[in-house]
C-alpha cells in the first residue's frame, strides 16, 4: 500500500479529494489540513503528500517540504494541484522537491495517476502545465522574495512578515526592495501588481 497525506485547508475539498484517491485500492488516505502535518508526518511517515498550491497556507507546507528535503532518511514524494497561470506557485513547488503536477482544472483520474508514478519514484506533468513549469523557470524572483511579497500583498506590515518568516526587519525591506527593482515596479504596490499580471503571485 502507498501512504498517501493529503493536505488541504478546506475541509470540503479535503473529504472530496480524500474520496477521489480512496477509489484507488493501492492508496491509504490520511487528511489534515496545514496545522496537523508534522504531526501526521511524525505520527506515520507518508511516501507522497499531496496539496493544492491555491489552497490557504499551502506556502507554508511547501516550506516544511523542503526542510524535509535535508533529511537522508525521509523524502517524501510530492504532488501538487496547481494551475498552468499561476507561475510563481509552480515555481515554489519546485523548488520544495515536488515532482508531481497536476493540472486542478484537467481530468479527475489525473490525480491518482501521479500519486502512484511518485511514488514509484517517478514523475508526473498534466501537459497542460508543462508550459507554465518552463515559465517558472524565469521568473527572476527568488522563492524568499516570492514569499515577502505575497505576505505584503495579503497586507501585512513588514514586521509581520519578519515574525512569521523569522526574519530580521530589516532583511524583510531588502526583499521587497529586491522584488521592486526585479520586477520594474514603482514601488511595492506596483510590485505586487506587476507580479500578479505576470502570473507570479
Amino acid at each position: 500500500m502507498t501512504s498517501v497525506l493529503l493536505v488541504h485547508a478546506v475541509s470540503l475539498w479535503r473529504a472530496s479529494l480524500a474520496c477521489l484517491l480512496s477509489q484507488d485500492g493501492s492508496l491509504e488516505i490520511r487528511a489534515t489540513d496545514k496545522g496537523g502535518v508534522k504531526a501526521a508526518v511524525a505520527e506515520c511517515p507518508p511516501d507522497v503528500v499531496v496539496t493544492d498550491l491555491e489552497c490557504p497556507h499551502s506556502m507554508e507546507v511547501l516550506t516544511f517540504m523542503e526542510s524535509l528535503r535535508a533529511d537522508a532518511e525521509f523524502r517524501p514524494g510530492l504532488v501538487v494541484l496547481a494551475r498552468a497561470d499561476r507561475t510563481g506557485d509552480l515555481r515554489r513547488a519546485g523548488d520544495a522537491g515536488a515532482t508531481g503536477y497536476v493540472d486542478k482544472l484537467g481530468p479527475v483520474g489525473s490525480l491518482g495517476d501521479a500519486v502512484s508514478k511518485v511514488a514509484a519514484g517517478g514523475r508526473h506533468i498534466d501537459e497542460s502545465l508543462a508550459f507554465g513549469l518552463l515559465r517558472a523557470s524565469e521568473v527572476p524572483l527568488s522563492p524568499r522574495e516570492l514569499r515577502v511579497l505575497e505576505l505584503a500583498a495579503e497586507g501585512e506590515s513588514v514586521t509581520s512578515i519578519a515574525s512569521a518568516l523569522h526574519l530580521a526587519s530589516g532583511t524583510v525591506r531588502n526583499y521587497l526592495a529586491a522584488a521592486i527593482r526585479k520586477t520594474g515596479g514603482r514601488n511595492r504596490l506596483d510590485a505586487i501588481r506587476l507580479s500578479r499580471d505576470f502570473g507570479w503571485l
